[in-house]
């Protein structure tokens, strides 16, 4: 499994868990979660973390730049003209040209504007952002986004922060078959298993937050996705068996007394 990295445009990645930053009590709480997490790439929402003020505490400050790579988010924007802009200003602040797209398009279910995701990824694909959009679980919209020039696409599991696992699972599978680039599950996942499904079902890693945020013991619930995205990664590349209607013995009856 050490030799198992996943390489985005050149960019090599340790881990498959991929771990948000919202929701803690404080910075050093966030911190100690990434670190159990096993993590190397932590997102951030670039409206929720001071980048332009160097004075004021800042999230950046508790993560080593050296340990972890930082995808900065516009989580919170409901139109391109607010995605660019965050977009942009987390590239001129020196964070990273890498950048998750949200364009939200209904407050309520927090579901992508998907003709607004896919005309920002057009633009700042030509800017040269390495662009993660998130997406519903539709097969069209997410080739859509490869052919625009996304990096990865990332559709749903199931509305942002609910918990509710992968709800549809045959889209997901055939997103996987239909795309050239790397798909991540992003929103949805509520405990390890979930996490565990999406990476039996070939998805090249899973971007958690609330799941480990909003869990009784937020360390020990990282620890066990970390566990359960590596045993679904292996039970993945291991192939399962086939599934059969009956029963086939497990022992064979030769040499029976």
């Amino acid at each position: 499994m050490k030799e198992d990295k996943l390489i985005i445009q050149g960019i090599e990645f340790k881990s498959r868990f991929w771990i948000g930053t919202g929701k803690y009590k404080d910075f050093d709480e966030t911190a100690r979660v990434i670190e159990a997490s096993g993590s190397d790439m932590v997102t951030v929402a670039v409206r929720r973390v001071n980048i332009t003020d160097r004075k004021s505490p800042n999230l950046l400050d508790f993560l080593d730049p050296k340990k972890y790579k930082i995808l900065p988010n516009t989580a919170g924007c409901y139109n391109v003209e607010d995605a660019l802009r965050y977009s942009r200003l987390a590239r001129e602040a020196g964070v990273s040209d890498m950048i998750k797209l949200e364009v939200i398009g209904d407050e309520r279910t927090l579901f992508p504007d998907v003709i607004g995701l896919l005309r920002a990824t057009e633009i700042l694909a030509k800017e040269g952002f390495i662009v993660f959009p998130y997406t519903n679980d539709d097969p069209v919209m997410c080739k859509r986004l490869e052919d625009a020039g996304a990096a990865v696409v990332m559709p749903l599991g199931a509305p942002i922060g609910s918990g509710l696992g992968l709800r549809n699972p045959y889209n997901i599978k055939i997103i996987l078959e239909a795309s050239s680039v790397p798909v991540i599950v992003d929103a949805g996942v509520g405990i390890a298993s979930d996490a565990a499904v999406a990476m039996e079902l070939g998805c090249d890693a899973v971007l958690i937050n609330t799941a480990v945020a909003g869990a009784k013991d937020p360390m020990a619930m990282a620890e066990a996705i970390k566990y359960a995205v590596m045993a679904g990664r292996l039970a993945y590349k291991a192939g399962r068996m086939p599934k059969k209607l009956y029963a086939t013995a497990s022992s064979p009856i030769d040499g029976m007394l």
